[in-house]
């Protein structure tokens, strides 16, 4: 049991260093490494987002300590390697988050939201004098892809590679979707299918950016609602003594179609 006199960040602290002591820790902690860590880091930052889009904060509470504990167990290794610990990270984001906003912690000023995006860009590049600085720099290539996409252009709309609308955007949709529709009547290999769907894709997540919606949660809430109407045909189905495999494609295009209306 951790010692109650210890702050919560201290005792969460105390415990990782318990569970990855050489003698009498985890075998499982103790085998982690950097690399190991991240597929359940990526899934818990999921989980934060998927407990949000639920409006669950009980849940959000919970996902919250396991996402914290994520960065807890990094700065433990890294600890044990020398390399910083847990307070070096916090201390410096604290610095980054006042260097990045002078208009909050100092006397800077900002007419619009715009100047104060180009300012951010500029105290990032000063962050790393003598590196190379292209436009498109700094976008982790671990990214969702459509949100990948989605930082892409951004930043390449912030030196003004963008449409002014949302009409030309739906117009490169429209073309993109020719183009693969060209491509699937003309036979095309799959390598080639795929470049042109990743044009559609592309193309989408500009539509999404102009719309200003989040590509990735838009794609989500058509997951979930796809899974909860055919859910709902299952369990008609199965009112019948049936199954999807025993019913006909027109069968189960009507209970959707049912599901549909009751969900208006």
């Amino acid at each position: 049991m951790a010692d109650p006199a210890l702050s919560p960040v201290d005792a969460l602290l105390e415990v990782m260093a318990r569970l990855r002591d050489p003698d009498n820790g985890c075998p499982w902690d103790r085998e982690q490494t950097y690399s190991t860590i991240v597929p359940h880091t990526i899934e818990e930052a999921y989980e934060v987002a998927d407990a949000i889009a639920r409006e669950d904060w009980t849940e959000l509470q919970a996902e919250l300590g396991d996402l914290l504990f994520q960065v807890v167990f990094y700065a433990q290794i890294a600890r044990e390697e020398g390399r910083f610990d847990f307070n070096d990270v916090a201390h410096g984001i604290v610095e980054k988050m006042i260097r990045r906003h002078p208009h909050v912690f100092a006397d800077e000023r900002y007419a619009t939201a715009a100047e104060q995006i180009a300012a951010w860009e500029r105290i990032k590049a000063a962050e790393k004098p003598g590196q190379p600085t292209g436009v498109l720099d700094g976008i982790p290539l671990a990214l969702p892809a459509l949100t990948r996409a989605v930082k892409l252009q951004k930043k390449a709309a912030r030196v003004g590679f963008d449409w002014g609308a949302v009409e030309p955007v739906l117009a490169k949709i429209e073309e993109e979707i020719a183009e693969i529709r060209h491509e699937i009547a003309s036979a095309a290999p799959p390598e080639r299918l795929a470049d042109e769907l990743g044009d559609v894709l592309f193309a989408c997540a500009n539509l999404a950016r102009h719309l200003q919606i989040d590509p990735e949660a838009a794609v989500r809430g058509t997951n979930a609602k796809f899974e909860r109407r055919f859910r709902r045909i299952e369990a008609w189905l199965a009112e019948e003594g049936r199954t999807p495999t025993e019913s006909t494609l027109a069968e189960m295009d009507a209970l959707w179609e049912r599901a549909k209306g009751d969900e208006r």
